[in-house]
């Protein structure tokens, strides 16, 4: 049993030290808009504290700071970062028959190809992601207190944290963003034992 335990114990180390250096890789960020301007006071704290060099175009940074993650985070990253496609092999396009020389199309070959083009009914087409708002992607709304740090790249949560706000007066907002990047700082430098 306790092989057991000290096993776990340094699976749980080497899983943090994994995570610490996802973090370290990360120098800009670019910090996406959050409730109550929370985002403002992370930017001004980040900043003055050197932690990170926020930049205003998402494109320079290597992370991502937001206060939600899911399919509206990913549609917003998608239009940022476009995930590279792979080059395709140009196919011939193929010409659709005609009929030979002298010979007419007949009146059913007419009449196929006009019920081919026809009107399909709209609950059997293709399905069309349609967000009203990309930034509303939670129908229980935003998580108050959740703060995301995402990369760029790889899309992958590198660190995260919970601090909801008290309040919403600046003093209190302040406090928060000062918490969140004490917690930040404190995981980029683990103490040596």
């Amino acid at each position: 049993m306790d092989v057991m335990k000290r096993l776990l114990f340094l699976l749980a180390g080497a899983g943090s030290l994994l995570c610490a250096a996802d973090l370290e890789g990360v120098r800009n960020v670019y910090i996406m808009p959050m409730a109550r301007g929370l985002d403002q006071y992370l930017a001004s704290r980040i900043t003055s504290d050197h932690v990170f060099q926020i930049v205003t175009d998402p494109k320079l940074a290597d992370a991502v700071l937001t206060d939600r993650v899911g399919e509206g985070l990913q549609t917003q990253l998608e239009n940022i970062f476009p995930t590279p496609k792979p080059p395709e092999a140009e196919a011939p396009a193929a010409e659709p028959e005609k009929p030979a020389k002298g010979e007419k199309a007949s009146k059913q070959d007419k009449q196929k190809e006009k019920d081919s083009t026809a009107s399909v009914n709209p609950m059997f087409q293709d399905t069309v992601n349609k967000l009203d708002n990309p930034n509303n992607n939670s129908s229980f709304g935003r998580s108050k207190g959740n703060i995301f740090l995402v990369d760029a790249k790889s899309r992958q949560v590198v660190w995260s944290t919970f601090d909801p706000p008290k309040g919403i007066r600046t003093k209190e907002l302040d406090r928060t963003a000062s918490d969140i990047v004490s917690r930040l700082k404190k995981d980029l430098s683990p103490s040596k034992k």
